[in-house]
């Protein structure tokens, strides 16, 4: 039994697990629309341009897409799509392959710190994982890069420690600092991470450090994060004084919300739309659905996993760890507590699953070390026990991620993600407008992407507000909607995100004298009508 813990042995599982990762992530690219949020990182790349720019010398060089996120993914996927294409599973996979990355790591951080055994539990679980699956394979957080660059920086500087060999200190730095101009939220798990590695590591950072090791970090931190540091001394650190207000009030939501994260019921309804909202469901076709339809008939339709069970074991297994197992659940604990309160006491963040999930895998790092741990005070049976145990929260998770997928073919998306998005892009691609504006959110980002820039499109969801600034911004308003070569495009009243900015529109636009002409209806592949693209025509008079 022995052998089952040893490190050959360990890879082929590890292995294992990165091929179910992949395989269940791929199954799930193809059937959802592209959300806006997820094609946001293309702004830098095709019109109409859309990024913060900061001019160096006599180039303006798009260094961040809003004040806290960067512009590192969309660099990265700059010769993806020139080779590739910019359809969806170009979108999608080279995260879907940066999560499996990240699980390999991770695999090889926890054989590091504590084990094979616990590496064995780790991995596993967060392979199964469902929320880390999605979050990473539709990435709207976005999220995939956070987790590679944060599990990449800790196993290099673990391997510093271990190994006293420079380079991972710097490079670990590096990446940490990468990680701060990708999406400066990092701050929140970083702070985590410093706090209790001083609260529990103190002597052993102390081992290590000297002015020539401490500049070193400093420096590859600051190459790392030097794109948001140039941003931000161009913009008088507008990163940290317009995302650091706080309030306290949504406290117990998050918390909720946390803990749906952990069970993996939180993307409900949100990501996929639910039975009694669906007229006319998709019936299962080929092997892989049907056999997911029959699963999710025989498992009563599971919408909660036992991962949540299995951390609140380990917080009771913790007392009875000792030494180096200890201070490694100590350090995540701490880790993810100085972590969840910023993010929970900040305004507008830390209340969407895509803010949860940045905690993640520590929640894995604390079940796998504290059950390695215990399951060594068992003996003869520690394996057989252990393994069952594994097995049977790997099997919850699947069973939660494959509802996932069938309610996914069956219903189909939800509002963010209808796959009217790609009807949409198609149709638009006949006519030839002068500009097309979009009257609500949710449609821009995703129409450049699909459309690599093609389209002349427009803001159009603040075009009432403008108008009712000054004279010379209704004039300008007035033109966009009396020319004929101008299309709209707007979501269906069922599908509305600013509700009612599409009547104040049309209101607006029948007191000049003008009404909307339908051109198109776009329904998604499930018979619901999404997306209505309309022209303004003159009436006999304005109302």
């Amino acid at each position: 039994m022995k052998r089952i813990a040893q490190a050959p042995k360990t890879r082929y599982f590890a292995a294992l697990c990165c091929l179910l990762f992949l395989v269940t992530g791929w199954i799930f690219l193809p059937h959802l629309g592209l959300q806006n949020d997820e094609a946001l990182f293309a702004g830098p790349l095709f019109p109409p341009k859309a990024a913060e720019v900061v001019k160096i010398g006599h180039s303006h060089i798009p260094l961040m897409l809003m004040s806290y996120l960067g512009t590192l993914k969309s660099l990265l996927y700059r010769p993806v799509f020139l080779l590739a294409g910019t359809g969806i599973l170009a979108t999608r996979t080279p995260m879907l392959f940066a999560g499996v990355a990240g699980l390999w790591l991770f695999y090889l951080f926890l054989r590091r710190a504590a084990g094979q055994r616990a590496a064995v539990v780790g991995c596993g679980l967060l392979a199964a994982d469902t929320l880390y699956l999605l979050t990473i394979c539709f990435d709207w957080g976005p999220v995939a890069l956070q987790h590679l660059l944060l599990v990449s920086a800790m196993l290099l500087l673990l391997g510093f420690y271990q190994t006293r060999q420079l380079p991972r200190l710097f490079w670990g730095w590096f990446l940490l600092g990468l990680g701060m101009w990708d999406k400066a939220l990092m701050t929140w798990i970083l702070a985590g991470m410093l706090v209790a590695a001083l609260a529990v590591y103190k002597k052993n950072i102390l081992a290590v450090t000297s002015p020539r090791n401490a500049v070193i970090s400093a420096v590859a931190f600051l190459l790392g994060a030097l794109p948001l540091l140039v941003y931000n001394v161009d913009r008088g650190f507008t990163t940290f004084r317009s995302n650091a207000s706080y309030d306290t009030r949504e406290l117990p939501g998050k918390a909720r919300l946390l803990m749906a994260t952990a069970d993996g019921h939180a993307l409900f309804s949100w990501l996929t739309e639910e039975d009694w909202q669906t007229k006319a469901p998709h019936q299962p076709d080929g092997f892989v659905q049907t056999a997911s339809a029959g699963l999710s008939a025989i498992a009563g339709r599971p919408r909660h996993n036992l991962l949540l069970y299995a951390f609140l074991a380990a917080l009771i297994m913790t007392p009875l760890t000792r030494g180096a197992a200890l201070r490694a659940i100590l350090f995540a604990l701490i880790a993810m507590a100085v972590a969840w309160v910023q993010m929970a006491a900040t305004a507008n963040a830390g209340g969407s699953v895509h803010h949860a999930i940045l905690l993640w895998p520590f929640p894995e790092m604390v079940i796998a070390i504290a059950f390695a741990a215990v399951s060594r005070r068992l003996g003869r049976v520690a394996v057989p026990v252990l393994a069952g145990t594994l097995a049977v929260l790997m099997v919850s998770g699947f069973l939660v991620t494959n509802e996932y997928f069938f309610l996914m073919i069956r219903n189909g998306g939800a509002a963010n993600w209808t796959d009217a998005i790609f009807r949409l892009s198609d149709y638009m691609k006949g006519p030839s407008p002068r500009e097309v504006y979009c009257v609500d959110w949710g449609i821009m980002d995703s129409l450049r992407l699909l459309n690599r820039g093609k389209l002349p499109l427009r803001v159009g969801s603040d075009l009432v507000s403008r108008a009712s600034a000054n004279a010379e911004a209704r004039e300008q308003v007035s033109k966009a909607i009396a020319a004929s070569d101008n299309l709209f495009i707007a979501h269906t009243r069922d599908f509305e995100f600013f509700q009612g900015n599409k009547d104040r529109l049309e209101n607006y636009a029948a007191g000049i004298g003008y009404r909307p002409a339908v051109l198109a209806t776009i329904p998604d592949s499930y018979g619901r009508p999404v997306y209505e693209v309309y022209r303004f025509v003159a009436t006999t008079s304005p109302r």
